[in-house]
């Protein structure tokens, strides 16, 4: 018995590294868990006792003829057999009773401090992937991160209370089992573990099997809710080129791959389960065989023989469970496995060792000798140098995949340049603690994102301190005012997911009013009035004039019409700025920015200086 945790832990070896990472949250609950340790101490000892008052009625009522005398118990001796046989039999019911309240207070004890820890985790699990770098969430599928954060972290707590629990009970009973069979009988107790050594050697090789299987699963779930995220969020465009059957055999195979594992992994649990039966048997049979023998010879009493039984049926439970609860707890490592997996990956980008708070920002930008990458060996931007002074409007034009929307990244600190720096105020921006930094720069996309909050608290998320004035102010400024008093519930109206039921330029200038209540001095458009209706347009237009007033803007647009007015552009083609200057200078200039000025002009559509840009070299 003394290979027992070692043979568990090469069997299911993410267990010693699932409880070695999540230390720190078990410690907090040590009081709990140290409680339901001693009830369940108590639940074994109590089950240790049960089949006693049975042997005592064999003994000295039923076997010995009445022959009362030679109870252990002297207070008993002299009793009559009726009121024998009552407290014995009460006994049996007030054991079994205390015993199911030891098993009460250890089950629900272990169950919330499980719940609590496993409700810590999840709270750093979410924290944790909030602050991964963009890297990260570019390779991983939003549907498994989710799954992680979800379902492993569930299952991981189920197991602990529906099948580790258990199990460890078992075992313990098991332990104290083998010590008072030994102390009856050792020859007996030398048959009753004949039958440990085969059960090791299959349930062992058994567990190695379901692990691998489970965390296959695993794998396959991850994966099919990652296809049903992407599907569900892009329903519309899904339902409109009518990709539902495509999608749907995707999702399928994935389906039916997952359901083979499972399928299998329950096979594997079923084959161990009957193997553990079968060992029973044999046990009990050798027991009984040699048992009855030692009876007839009075080496033991008919009592002993029954308390062996009794034991032996009741000492092979805790192998009844670990071959009912392996695929459980395998598929449980598997999910905790995913779950530290996570939690190790380290971001990209994060604070620099003695990086400080940003103070108020003027807002003078320097790119010096940028260079960026997504890809080893694929730059996205080359040796990019150019600065800004504070307050200046600064248009980003040029053929998509340029490189504009990376350089605004860059300036958020989405991503850190492989050569060169940034500085904002005279400073590299590594030397400024992430929060602090991003809190001064306002930004405002193509497809702003809403969420399903009242309207209050999306304006508020530009900044969390806003009053309900500076809110309403906010709104007022980017136009949005009139049509949220409009709304049913005004402010307190709660919107739907990514605010699908307003309208592209409501949702524009909710997104701006969030912007404005930032009052930051640094401001990022991205594409922010594309395909809005001339109405809306203008609307969204003059909320951005009154929003980027006498701070430092950058402006990414295909429509020339909208850069006219900026104080510097730069024209960035295949990652490097190739012109820069005022309207008038580049048009004088007569470069790519005039030759692609004058054919938007011609042709009157900014739609199209994406398709010319390429055009104009």
């Amino acid at each position: 018995m003394s290979r027992r945790p070692k043979n568990i832990k090469e069997a299911l070896p993410g267990l010693s590294r699932i409880f070695s990472r999540f230390a720190p949250q078990i410690r907090k609950q040590k009081l709990l868990i140290g409680a339901s340790f001693l009830a369940l101490l108590a639940e074994t000892a109590f089950r240790l006792l049960e089949p006693w008052p049975l042997k005592l009625i064999f003994d000295y009522i039923i076997v010995s003829g009445f022959q009362t005398e030679a109870l252990p118990i002297p207070a008993l001796r002299g009793l009559n057999p009726v009121t024998l046989l009552t407290i014995f039999t009460g006994a049996i019911v007030a054991i079994a009773l205390a015993r199911a309240a030891a098993a009460y207070c250890s089950t629900v004890g272990m169950a919330i401090a499980a719940t609590q820890v496993m409700t810590e985790i999840r709270g750093n699990l979410y924290t944790h992937l909030q602050r991964l770098s963009l890297s990260f969430h570019s390779k991983i599928k939003s549907g498994d991160l989710i799954t992680r954060v979800t379902y492993d972290v569930e299952r991981l707590r189920e197991a602990t209370v529906t099948a580790a629990l258990p199990l460890f009970t078992n075992i313990l009973t098991l332990i104290g089992m083998l010590g008072v069979m030994f102390w009856l009988n050792w020859e007996l107790a030398t048959l009753a573990i004949a039958a440990f050594p085969l059960f090791v050697f299959s349930t062992f090789r058994t567990t190695k099997s379901i692990q691998g299987v489970a965390r296959t699963q695993r794998k396959r779930e991850g994966a099919m809710a990652a296809t049903a995220a992407e599907a569900i969020g892009a329903i519309k465009v899904v339902q409109a080129l009518s990709l539902q059957k495509i999608l749907e055999g995707a999702f399928a195979s994935q389906n039916k791959k997952s359901l083979k594992d499972g399928a299998r992994v329950q096979r594997l649990s079923a084959a161990l389960e009957r193997s553990v039966e079968a060992l029973v048997a044999l046990a009990t049979a050798l027991v009984l065989w040699r048992g009855v023998q030692l009876v007839l010879t009075q080496a033991i009493s008919p009592g002993d023989l029954l308390v062996f039984i009794n034991y032996l049926k009741t000492a092979f439970k805790p192998m009844r469970y670990l071959a009912k609860y392996t695929g459980q707890i395998a598929k449980a490592t598997a999910s905790g496995e995913r779950i530290i997996d996570l939690l190790d990956a380290v971001p990209d980008i994060r604070d620099t060792r003695g990086a400080i708070a940003a103070p108020p920002f003027r807002g003078k930008v320097q790119f010096e000798n940028v260079t960026f990458a997504y890809e080893p060996e694929q730059p996205v931007l080359r040796n990019v140098s150019f600065t800004i002074k504070p307050g200046q409007q600064v248009a980003l034009v040029g053929p998509s995949g340029g490189g504009k929307s990376s350089l605004v990244s860059l300036l958020l600190r989405l991503y850190d340049p492989l050569e060169g720096r940034i500085l904002i105020d005279g400073r590299d921006l590594r030397e400024y603690k992430l929060d602090s930094l991003r809190q001064q720069i306002s930004i405002v996309l193509q497809d702003s994102v809403l969420f399903a909050v009242s309207v209050r608290d999306n304006i508020s998320y530009g900044s969390l301190t806003a009053t309900q004035q500076e809110i309403e102010a906010a709104a007022k400024l980017a136009n949005a005012h009139d049509f949220i008093m409009a709304m049913p519930q005004g402010y307190n109206t709660v919107l739907s997911e990514r605010g699908s039921t307003l309208s592209g330029g409501q949702r524009q200038r909710i997104a701006i009013a969030r912007a404005a209540v930032r009052q930051a001095p640094i401001v990022i458009l991205d594409e922010p009035t594309t395909g809005l209706d001339n109405q809306n347009e203008r609307a969204v237009s003059e909320a951005l004039d009154r929003l980027t007033a006498g701070r430092t803007t950058f402006i990414i647009s295909h429509n020339l019409r909208t850069t006219e007015q900026a104080d510097v552009i730069l024209y960035i083609e295949q990652g490097k700025v190739l012109e820069t200057g005022t309207h008038q200078e580049l048009i004088c200039h007569g470069g790519r920015y005039a030759t692609l000025y004058r054919m938007q002009a011609a042709i009157g559509n900014e739609v199209l200086g994406e398709d010319y840009a390429l055009k104009a070299e």
